[in-house]
């Protein structure tokens, strides 16, 4: 709830506090990864999300009866190349229907919600490649989704997975923003996320040299 407007029930902190807070968890010997996920997802909702749309997120998620942790956007054909991603979202009528692969997608275990980008105009057809690619925060619906998680080393409370969605139905009040400027957005949520991510590993290591 730090990142969270007071009028929606949360702190109304910036992200200079929510960086401390952090960075405070993994000092004192936590693991700052159990919610991490939830502070730079919500932030994209803050920025590009509907006032209808906070309405109905935020005063869940500050309360801690809504759990969204987790960005779908990584593709195992694709990689780092954002903009080549095969995740399609077609629209039919007042809803879209997803299509495509997710891998290396965090905190799916422990979440309610996932953001996940998709294209929901070919790439042929845009102007740009980073046009034609949507947002939307959306229900883990495990009828529509099947979840292998990936076993790793590494930090713990940080599971990652690899999602296969088949026909889910996203309604369309769950877009965020206007359809086709997904990738500008995703990009407000990541530069927090990197701001963040600094604090946590400065936390993890004054740990280390503390002997924590």
């Amino acid at each position: 709830a730090a990142l969270i407007p007071e009028e929606f029930g949360g702190a109304g902190l910036g992200l200079t506090e929510a960086s401390i807070i952090m960075e405070e968890i993994n000092r004192s010997g936590g693991n700052s990864g159990a919610v991490h996920g939830q502070m730079y997802n919500m932030s994209t909702l803050l920025r590009a999300g509907s006032t209808e749309q906070k309405k109905r997120y935020l005063p869940l998620i500050a309360a801690g009866k809504l759990r969204l942790q987790s960005m779908a956007v990584t593709e195992p054909t694709t990689g780092t190349d954002t903009t080549k991603l095969k995740t399609t979202a077609t629209r039919r009528g007042n809803h879209f229907v997803l299509n495509g692969q997710k891998v290396w997608t965090s905190r799916v275990q422990h979440s309610d919600l996932m953001l996940v980008l998709a294209r929901t105009t070919p790439l042929e057809e845009c102007k740009r490649p980073t046009d034609g690619l949507s947002l939307f925060y959306t229900d883990l619906n495990r009828d529509f989704i099947e979840v292998r998680e990936i076993h790793k080393m590494g930090r713990a409370a940080v599971d990652s997975n690899a999602l296969f969605i088949d026909g889910l139905p996203i309604p369309a009040e769950d877009l965020i923003g206007e359809e086709g400027r997904g990738f500008e957005y995703i990009l407000h949520g990541m530069n927090p996320e990197r701001i963040l991510i600094a604090a946590e590993a400065v936390g993890i290591g004054r740990a280390a040299l503390d002997g924590g």
